[in-house]
């Protein structure tokens, strides 16, 4: 309750957000991750989940979208008019797209944690289902926060966008650069600060996140690759909520939009699985994306990006990568 107050002192007067929308979006997740979870299951065998059952699902978290936004544009015509309802229906859509994007780096590192960790696949299933509700979580405060932010201190977008365009220029010099997670800086910390167990197995064979042997408690390993999802989740919000803001600066947009992105992760996570080396020059694709937004922000004062055109530069960036990946597979990667 004291969340939606705040939301409603400090959203801006063309913002559509109010308690009761706010109120029926977040039991609209909550009832949305009920289902996921009670019905995108892996398979019984242990096996990971089949491409067709991920495809299928990535298009129903599409379609769930859709919906919504159909709802969305049906409430704001009756309340605000037409035109306000396709603006903010169509700043809706190119923020989506956006977020769905750039969650496309999410699923690369998702795939080097869980190879380097050897997670099976009922349990990436399962550190998935936690990983999205604390991406839900953080990234409701990062943006309520950059919310905040922007209204309070507007000249923090030319800020955003400076870092953007920095970003996507580092994304596309380092994209070949993959570093090992069990090598880096953040999974030797956790070493040096939190008790690890060897294993993830329990007595009776079972996967644990926390074992406790002769009374010490240990995280497993299982436990350590839950912290790099989270946090690398944060650590690509810190990219993706800046990005969405040169959209639109309305709260309630920017939070729909990203957690209606999020909810489909996981149905993502596992198509991309299996596409990953054919679409090896998508990340080539967020790289553009972001100097393309950046170099938006920067330009507020001087020219502003019609909606139709973000949307469509997006679109067209991302279906020319895949075209190339599938037509030209060698392009772009480097011979060991």
């Amino acid at each position: 309750i004291m969340l939606l107050a705040a939301v409603n002192q400090m959203t801006e007067p063309m913002s559509i957000g109010s308690p009761m929308l706010y109120a029926v979006f977040f039991a609209i997740v909550a009832i949305l991750l009920l289902v996921d979870f009670f019905t995108f299951k892996t398979p019984k065998n242990g096996e990971a989940v089949s491409m067709k059952q991920a495809g299928i699902w990535s298009a129903i978290w599409v379609g769930v979208s859709v919906l919504f936004a159909g709802g969305l544009w049906w409430y704001l015509s009756q309340n605000f008019g037409n035109a306000i309802a396709t603006q903010k229906v169509g700043e809706f859509f190119t923020g989506y797209l956006l977020e769905k994007s750039l969650a496309i780096d999410n699923v690369f590192v998702w795939l080097m944690i869980f190879a380097a960790f050897a997670v099976s696949p009922a349990m990436q299933r399962k550190i998935l289902l936690y990983g999205v509700i604390g991406a839900i979580v953080m990234r409701t405060v990062m943006i309520f926060a950059g919310a905040w932010l922007v209204t309070e201190f507007s000249w923090i977008l030319y800020i955003f966008g400076a870092f953007l365009l920095y970003t996507g220029v580092k994304m596309w010099q380092n994209h070949d650069e993959q570093e090992d997670p069990k090598q880096s800086g953040l999974y030797k910390f956790l070493q040096k600060y939190l008790k690890i167990s060897d294993d993830s197995h329990d007595a009776s064979g079972q996967e644990r996140f926390v074992l406790v042997k002769n009374g010490v408690k240990y995280f497993t390993p299982l436990a350590v690759v839950l912290i790099l999802v989270e946090l690398s989740d944060v650590i690509f919000a810190v990219d993706s909520i800046p990005a969405i803001f040169a959209v639109t600066t309305d709260p309630f947009i920017v939070l729909t939009a990203n957690l209606l992105a999020i909810l489909g992760l996981r149905a993502m996570f596992f198509l991309l699985s299996g596409l990953a080396d054919k679409f090896h020059l998508l990340p080539y694709a967020l790289s553009v994306i972001l100097v393309f937004i950046g170099a938006k922000m920067l330009l507020l004062d001087v020219f502003h990006v019609p909606m139709a055109i973000s949307l469509g530069f997006i679109a067209a960036v991302l279906t020319v990568t895949a075209i190339l990946s599938v037509k030209f597979p060698n392009l772009g990667k480097v011979e060991a």
